[in-house]
């Protein structure tokens, strides 16, 4: 027998095995038929940290971090920027803020103080909704340049629960710093709504998971190790092979040791709670009761370990959070400083949104105040504003646009009857909306001639018809000129065969009946065809 054409058992041994991502392919390949093509996208894992060479440049987040050098007066100037009142809640978060990333930075500058221990400065946010809560924390992460990411509690769920796994917030902090786990690992989680966990131990209490959440939470605020990739993200999983196919090793999980967590919520009803304990402890006048007729949620600067408790939060889940402070409830005056004097200001928005038509848009001192006092009442903090200030100018906003007018003043008047304000506004403007309606008019032509090379000339009488047209039934000149003339680039360019013209002339026949108008003209080209 002649053996020797049979390869020795060593090289069978160094067949390479099939490769599984490519047999995939072909399935499903296979499955779509025709032409289809199945590619898998690499992963942006921030690089190889497990065996990274050491001369891997860091992120961009990661090389401010490791230069932080930030004081928390610096960081209370710049939320004074954005951010009206809440002085004690920016004192504070300024300095947990710099004691977190000074921190970090020398973690970084030194690995070993890594591995010491260290009371991590997680925060709890008390307030009521819309007095800028996660107004403060995006601004700070902005500032610092840290990746962000904000989720509400109630989006979670005990493991076993219909809902998403805490760790999941955690893999959205890594989506948000584009993949770069080492930036991701020293970003800020802020979750809202922790008030809705709070569990209880009688059946008609609130959520039957909540205590469960807090626990995995805890361990998460700590120092817990998450899997990059999640369990049932399939298509992750498979990115992952690939990676580890193509030599690299990228990170399979991360640290939260360095993540800033910060929780908030407006505990409804603590407030109550804690005034009732403060009334019943005091004897004689304290200098820390807060006055008789105080807003419930003000009383929430008083509150202790046992009124989170009370409420429903384990003890091991407050006790990591040390640092607390309570946001205080917004006056009407202070609306009217955010109306107007915060860089993030809505009126800022709303003049940006009227310049975009031509219109240049002010209010008046008068009016800031009756919308401050009218968002008051909405009792939403500062979405209240929005609310009055949308509920106010809706209208304004459809029909100035096209009115022509290019000024427009906010003043009480407008607030108190907008749709009367309108009325009168547009009645004194009739000349410059007509005017604007010719601008249109002519656009349309302009348009007309670029894209099917024939030019329309209106006479005023087309014009005028056309303008009434709009105005009876309440559309706008392009949708008008639309309806009108829909059918002209195709009876025009018969016309033109037949006569080579490429100008025509519309009057008001055109207008108020332009298939007889286009069909009379079809036919007489085709005798003016038969006369050349």
């Amino acid at each position: 027998m002649n053996t020797d054409n049979i390869p020795p058992d060593d090289d069978k041994q160094n067949t390479p095995p099939p490769d599984p991502i490519q047999n995939l392919k072909k399935q499903l390949e296979n499955l779509f038929g025709g032409n289809t093509k199945v590619e898998f996208a690499q992963p942006n894992f921030g690089g190889d940290f497990d065996e990274a060479p050491q001369d891997s440049p860091p992120s961009d987040s990661v090389k401010r971090i490791r230069e932080f050098s930030m004081r928390p007066r610096e960081i209370r100037d710049y939320l004074n920027r954005f951010v009206i009142r809440q002085d004690e809640a920016k004192k504070v978060l300024s300095v947990a803020i710099c004691d977190h990333y000074n921190h970090v930075r020398r973690c970084l500058e030194n690995p070993k103080l890594a591995d010491a221990e260290y009371a991590k400065q997680n925060i709890l946010i008390l307030g009521p909704t819309g007095v800028g809560k996660t107004y403060l924390m995006r601004t700070i992460a902005k500032l610092i340049g840290v990746p962000f990411v904000k989720a509400d509690a109630t989006k979670f769920s005990e493991t076993g629960y219909v809902g998403s796994d805490v760790e999941d917030i955690v893999r959205d902090l890594i989506k948000t710093a584009g993949g770069d786990v080492e930036a991701a690992q020293y970003g800020i989680i802020y979750i809202d709504e922790i008030d809705k966990i709070a569990g209880k131990a009688d059946s008609g209490g609130r959520d039957v998971s909540g205590r469960g959440v807090q626990i995995n939470l805890l361990k998460l605020m700590e120092d817990s190790n998450v899997k990059v990739v999640g369990p049932q993200d399939m298509l992750g999983q498979m990115n992952m092979m690939m990676s580890l196919k193509s030599g690299k090793k990228p990170k399979s999980s991360i640290s939260t040791r360095h993540m800033l967590f910060i929780v908030s919520g407006a505990f409804d009803g603590m407030g109550e709670s804690i005034a009732r304990r403060m009334n019943k402890n005091s004897i004689g006048f304290s200098a820390e009761r807060a006055p008789d007729d105080a807003n419930p949620s003000d009383y929430l600067k008083f509150a202790e370990t046992s009124d989170f408790v009370s409420y429903g939060f384990e003890a091991e889940f407050i006790g990591r959070l040390p640092v607390r402070v309570a946001c205080e409830s917004l006056k009407a005056d202070d609306l009217a400083d955010i109306l107007v004097s915060s860089e993030g200001s809505i009126v800022r928005q709303y003049t940006q949104d009227f310049a975009g038509y031509g219109i240049d848009f002010s209010i008046t001192p008068e009016a800031v105040r009756e919308i401050a006092a009218l968002a008051y009442k909405e009792k939403t903090g500062a979405r209240g504003l929005m609310t009055v200030l949308e509920r106010t100018l809706r209208d304004f906003k459809f029909e100035l646009p096209s009115s022509g007018i290019k000024t427009f003043e906010l003043d009480t008047s407008v607030v108190e009857n907008p749709k009367e304000s309108l009325k009168k506004i547009l009645s004194e403007n009739i000349g410059l909306r007509h005017g604007a309606m010719l601008e249109d008019i002519e656009k349309f032509a302009a348009d007309f001639e670029a894209k099917n090379d024939y030019l329309l000339r209106f006479d005023d009488g087309a014009r005028a018809k056309l303008i009434e047209r709009a105005l009876d039934e309440d559309k706008s000149l392009q949708a008008v000129c639309e309806e009108v003339f829909r059918d002209f680039n195709h009876g025009l360019a018969i016309v033109s065969r037949n006569t080579g013209a490429r100008e025509f002339d519309i009057d008001e026949s055109a207008v108020s009946d332009p298939g007889k108008f286009l069909s009379d003209l079809v036919v007489k080209s085709f005798k003016d065809g038969k006369d050349q």
